[in-house]
């Protein structure tokens, strides 16, 4: 990942994103080429739309989530990929659909994912040594249908190596025990695998 991402394309993402909220109520909602073409800026950044991106976007209103959706694997085009995940994020399953009246009151942050890489731990402790605090998303998933998420950001509010491990584990809803114990005492399941990835993230 460029950890100097050109100047400039953050508030093209996060113009991008918004453009995509607001459109998303018409009858007919333009294309992500359309937008793309339609947001100020765009062009200068033409090259850094056209490359593939894992995103997610993260919809916020008075410090309270509205939505969050994206993916861990680049599939599609940056400007593209913002463009979905802003408007799935609108839609987001878990909360109340974004309504017009709110979409000026957003705010909108893209975030722009490395790929994930394995790590190698087979204990929770090793695990949690590893984590670096502000800095790594992680991922966990077992070889079942468990798969679980948190961004980055998400250290600021669990800034604990050991709450950020056991809240995600309750968000993939793995057996109780894991996240009400002590996580380093607690043995690794089978089948458990570990994922990191850095992230760069621009609001507005």
């Amino acid at each position: 990942m460029d950890p100097h991402p050109e100047p400039g394309l953050g508030p093209v993402l996060t113009a991008l994103a918004r453009s995509a909220v607001a459109t998303s109520f018409a009858p007919r909602p333009p294309g992500a080429a359309a937008l793309i073409t339609a947001t100020a800026g765009a062009a200068a950044h033409a090259a850094a739309l056209a490359k593939r991106e894992a995103t997610f976007v993260t919809l916020q209103r008075d410090g309270r989530l509205r939505g969050c959706i994206g993916t861990l694997t680049a599939l599609r085009p940056l400007g593209v990929d913002v463009v979905r995940n802003a408007r799935l994020a609108a839609r987001d399953p878990r909360l109340p659909p974004v309504e017009a009246a709110e979409v000026e009151s957003l705010r909108l942050t893209v975030t722009i994912l490395s790929p994930s890489e394995p790590i190698a731990v087979r204990a929770f402790t090793t695990l949690l040594d590893h984590l670096r605090p502000g800095r790594d998303g992680l991922t966990l998933k077992d070889t079942g249908d468990r798969r679980a998420t948190f961004l980055p950001s998400v250290w600021t509010s669990l800034p604990d190596p050991d709450r950020f491990v056991a809240a995600l584990l309750r968000k993939g809803r793995w057996p109780r025990h894991l996240w009400t114990t002590e996580l380093r005492s607690a043995v690794w399941p089978e089948g458990l695998a570990a994922e990191c990835y850095a992230a760069r993230e621009f609001s507005g």
